[in-house]
């Protein structure tokens, strides 16, 4: 009984030091910045057209051109939409934590299901170890270096407030898995080879962390993985079967599936600090939509642009013919 107690106080005591490693080591911080050449404000048509989708590769169809983020939101994206939010009230801050509005979730009262009612709901928590900026003189501002960064520990509810404020949406599974290999059967969204140049994650974290001097796994740069060579490390030519960078490694991406009958929202993608095994991309992960980590972000979606206003100028022209006759 006493060598039972005294190997659970080594466990309890294991995880003390290292969750207080965490908080040391996630401190705010300049950093070196590094310019991949990869504009974050890119979006990228997805053609409609047959989809492979899940590890044994089901063939599924979309039937409808969409648009996406060629990178994930990064940290200077998300901090100019909280300082628009603030200014415009469609967030407010409580307690160091950032709060939206979300219209809440259909309860069906099943086991572990959680009851996600019309309201204010955590988009991201300010104290929390790892937050790439910070709320300073009634403005957010970001950790230098870190401007092009993925943004993390923001909640399924932050993601889904960003993607709706522009008139955005998280993508489906579909979306992303399309949008990943389009319409191939590979294993990774380039192919199906995956080395250290490739992709941030555990395999390769160190060259990252090299080359920013940072001590501990860290995030790259969006659209780190393009071909270039960065100071000895040369990277291969990552991008997705439609040119989207960061589809594997780097963080977990918020998508709009949840488990049904339960609030878990699912990730895809992978991330720095996991092995290659989560960078296939078939794999997902799940969370409560509250829940924000250190390796998690977004990219949304939207409808083709190009479309939106040829539909316009057809309505305007419409409406014209119509005064005319009149």
């Amino acid at each position: 009984m006493k060598k039972l107690i005294f190997i659970m106080f080594l466990i309890s005591s294991f995880v003390l030091i290292n969750s207080c490693g965490i908080d040391q080591n996630y401190e705010h911080k300049e950093i070196k910045y590094i310019d991949t050449g990869v504009n974050p404000d890119e979006w990228v048509v997805v053609s409609a057209g047959k989809v492979y989708t899940g590890q044994f590769y089901k063939e599924d169809k979309i039937d409808y051109d969409f648009e996406i983020m060629k990178t994930p939101v990064t940290n200077a994206q998300y901090v100019e939409y909280l300082n628009n939010a603030l200014k415009d009230g469609r967030i407010k801050i409580e307690n160091n934590i950032v709060m939206g509005f979300y219209e809440g979730d259909e309860y069906s009262g099943f086991r572990h299901e959680l009851k996600i009612e019309k309201g204010y709901h955590p988009y991201v928590y300010l104290d929390k170890a790892g937050m790439r900026f910070v709320f300073k003189d009634d403005k957010f501002v970001v950790d230098k270096g870190f401007e092009n960064h993925p943004i993390v520990l923001v909640t399924w509810f932050g993601a889904n407030g960003y993607a709706e404020y522009y008139g955005y949406r998280l993508p489906l599974e579909i979306e992303w898995e399309k949008a990943a290999r389009g319409d191939k059967k590979w294993v990774y969204p380039w192919g199906n080879n995956l080395d250290e140049t490739y992709a941030n994650f555990n395999f390769s974290n160190h060259n990252i962390m090299r080359l920013l001097e940072y001590k501990h796994p860290i995030t790259s740069p969006v659209g780190f993985f393009n071909g270039k060579d960065y100071d000895g490390y040369v990277t291969a030519d990552a991008g997705s079967y439609y040119g989207l960078y960061d589809m594997a490694g780097n963080v977990w991406e918020w998508i709009r599936d949840k488990y049904e009958k339960m609030s878990d929202r699912f990730m895809k993608g992978g991330s720095f600090r996991n092995y290659d095994n989560n960078l296939r991309v078939w794999v997902r992960n799940s969370a409560r939509p509250d829940y924000s980590g250190i390796d998690v972000g977004f990219r949304c979606v939207r409808d083709v642009v190009k479309k939106i206003k040829q539909n316009i100028l057809k309505e305007e022209e419409e409406l014209k013919n119509s005064e005319n006759e009149r």
